[in-house]
């Protein structure tokens, strides 16, 4: 049985901290990644990296710009940011994220700022891609979280 398949990083929450604080906003970790309690949600995108720890698959792993995320924001400026996993081409199992912990900071950061008014110029997130997304092994899009999946759904419908 496979374990959940997206996960939170409250080890980076001191560095969004820091970086929130340059403007005068002190938001602190909601470890309780609940959907109905939250004021307020945004599906994006961060950079990062999978391994398949498979010992039997030899895809070893592969680089993403585009791993699914869920920026929460709660009561009492709280949030917290869920990353969602991908499978392996090869054998499908869920492979194990690395993020770029630079684009995960930027994101957050620049979505909190943004939701509390702050004046910022409109980020176009691109990274150029150098593979298919594949839709159906991206537990953002399997969820409804991804723009990808949400993109091809309108496309089907």
């Amino acid at each position: 049985m496979e374990g959940p398949s997206w996960a939170i990083y409250p080890d980076l929450h001191d560095e969004v901290a820091d970086k929130l604080e340059e403007f005068q906003l002190n938001y602190s970790f909601n470890p309780n990644d609940d959907e109905i309690a939250k004021v307020r949600d945004y599906d994006t995108n961060i950079m990062g990296h999978f391994t398949c720890n498979n010992e039997k698959c030899k895809k070893k792993g592969w680089p993403t710009k585009k791993m699914a995320i869920t920026i929460r924001e709660y009561t009492r400026d709280r949030y917290n940011a869920r990353v969602y996993f991908q499978r392996c081409m090869r054998c499908k199992r869920l492979g194990q994220p690395t993020l770029d912990e630079e684009s995960y900071i930027e994101r957050v950061t620049y979505r909190i700022k943004k939701w509390n008014g702050v004046e910022m110029e409109e980020r176009i997130w691109s990274g150029g891609s150098k593979g298919p997304h594949e839709i159906e092994l991206c537990e953002g899009c399997i969820n409804g979280h991804c723009s990808q999946g949400v993109e091809r759904r309108y496309v089907l419908a």
